[in-house]
């Protein structure tokens, strides 16, 4: 691919989530020719392909948006406490015109990958269909969870049901009154579709093999009084998200959980189980670093199961957890362990009786075949690396990432990979990214990314390249910083567990966003230190 076959930008981004639309907007605002690719029809980014029903934020929408332009936030009416996948889809697509960022975009092009021309230091963008763009500056906004993954089963293609990815739902609802429907996994996504489907079918089968920790969300309408309460102290809400762990202010108690007695825990948690959400894991500041501590809530969340859970056996395996509280990513939803009182739904224990092949009238274990109708994965994703690594990505001397990454990635700040000049991530491997607010975070990215690009133009440097000794050294602290924390004690996706073959590295930066933010304003400060301008 040469450049001069395509068309030429300051900055190309890929994906159009919250990420992409911002980011486009931040380098048209600077005065850079700017263009956005996105695989979809739309924007919207994991709110366009995850339509699934019952799919929800897990941080409160107020927190969950962008703070950049103050108007945009005050003129904009969430209209409940954590929104549902339609209203943030609404939001992002409201932006996306508001700021006249939709001719900018193409959508229903997915890049297969790019290139680094070292004669030109510009990165030759390619489509499935062929060259799309060259770039002086390529920007992923990929997105953490955009890579869908299906369970290895032998059989699957012998179903002769329905089946559907919680992770690249139909545009069209579906329906599934009066059928017999299997659901896969107990994430996120699983916990959030289950309760919506048995509500409609004959029978639900709920297969889990890990049970997750589940805490309520307060679905409540935001109705107009609230909603001006709000948005009168919203300057003082983002400045407190600033200096919280999450990028959320939830007013984490000073005092370590065991200083206090039994009883004076259990008093702080149940102050903040009917708020809901991540409040719970940040009652106390030792809760992910104090194995005692989280024993201490993992014992309070198990008994708000079995007081939930009429059948003993069925809250058994509710709670056979064996893992730290937060270690995987705490689920957040209302309704779940209720439903399995119904008599029509029945949670299957795939860890004592695996999965072991599909056949045409359902899904066969060890024990049992489970005739439906429907089958429904809520597998995951190969998180935080597996759409980047999806392309044929090579910097300099063609090296792939792939290979760069092949032991883990690699990264300066979770920003830029060593060799790849130019090439930026947003909310990338080894920044907080889906241990934050990633709205939060994603905006510190792309201001931080903006004004680099903005200084280079001043300097007249045609590349920006993290250098090898300052992605060895981050690379090093972060797993320093993980290292003493409960997350090192389980296998998730956050090191890339549920993926087989993936190298497990634990991949977020979980120091927390204020100490995230304050090392890059002391890379600003030293000259953007560890960056190489040429």
């Amino acid at each position: 691919m040469t450049s001069g076959a395509t068309t030429e930008y300051d900055v190309v981004v890929v994906g159009a989530g919250f990420a992409g639309v911002y980011m486009l907007h931040r380098a048209k605002q600077a005065g850079f020719t700017a263009h956005l690719y996105e695989a979809g029809d739309g924007p919207g980014g994991t709110w366009y392909w995850n339509r699934y029903p019952g799919a929800r934020c897990d941080f409160e929408s107020l927190d969950y948006s962008y703070s950049f332009d103050d108007e945009l936030q005050q003129e904009w009416n969430w209209p409940e406490r954590y929104s549902g996948q339609a209203a943030i889809l609404e939001y992002i697509e409201h932006v996306t015109d508001r700021f006249g960022l939709r001719g900018d975009m193409t959508f229903g092009t997915r890049v297969a990958g790019a290139s680094f021309d070292e004669g030109t230091d510009r990165w030759l963008v390619e489509g499935e269909g062929g060259p799309l763009a060259a770039a002086r500056w390529l920007v992923m906004a990929t997105g953490s969870l955009s890579s869908p993954r299906f369970p290895d089963i032998p059989g699957i293609d012998s179903f002769q049901g329905r089946t559907f990815h919680t992770g690249a739902w139909p545009d069209e609802p579906v329906d599934f009154t009066d059928r017999r429907v299997a659901v896969i996994g107990t994430g996120s996504s699983g916990v959030q579709v289950s309760v919506e489907i048995a509500k409609q079918a004959e029978h639900l089968y709920v297969l889990q093999r890990t049970p997750s920790f589940i805490v309520p969300a307060l679905h409540e309408p935001l109705n107009p009084d609230t909603l001006a309460t709000e948005k009168a102290g919203y300057a003082r809400r983002r400045e407190l998200a600033r200096h919280s762990p999450l990028g959320v202010d939830f007013a984490t108690r000073p005092e370590p959980a065991m200083a206090l007695s039994a009883e004076e825990r259990t008093a702080e948690f149940e102050r903040r189980w009917p708020v809901g959400g991540a409040a719970l894991l940040l009652a106390f500041p030792d809760l992910l670093a104090d194995e005692a501590a989280n024993q201490a809530l993992a014992d309070y969340l198990k008994g708000k199961i079995r007081d939930t859970v009429q059948d003993e056996q069925t809250a058994a395996l509710l709670t056979a957890m064996d893992y730290p509280v937060g270690a995987r990513r705490l689920v957040v939803g209302p309704g779940f362990h209720a439903m399995f009182n119904e008599p029509h739904v029945d949670l299957v224990d795939v860890r004592s009786a695996a999965i072991t092949e599909f056949q045409p009238s359902g899904i066969e274990t060890e024990d049992a075949l489970y005739e439906v109708d429907d089958v429904v994965f809520a597998t995951g994703y190969d998180a935080i690396t597996g759409a980047l690594l999806a392309m044929d990505i090579r910097g300099r001397e063609g090296e792939p990432l792939r290979d760069h990454w092949a032991a883990g990635p690699l990264t300066y700040l979770g920003l830029q990979a060593a060799g790849f000049p130019n090439l930026f991530f947003i909310n990338g491997p080894q920044s907080p990214s889906v241990f934050s607010n990633m709205v939060h975070s994603l905006e510190q990215h792309v201001q931080f990314i903006g004004s680099l690009l903005e200084t280079a133009r001043a300097r007249e440097a045609t590349t920006v390249e993290a250098t090898a000794d300052a992605e060895s050294a981050w690379v090093q602290h972060v797993f320093d910083v993980a290292s003493p924390t409960l997350f090192m004690k389980t296998a998730s996706w956050y090191m890339g567990a549920n993926v087989p073959g993936k190298p497990r590295v634990f991949m977020p930066y979980v120091a927390g966003v204020p100490a995230y933010r304050a090392t890059c304003d002391k890379v600003v400060e030293n000259d953007y230190e560890g960056f190489d301008f040429n």
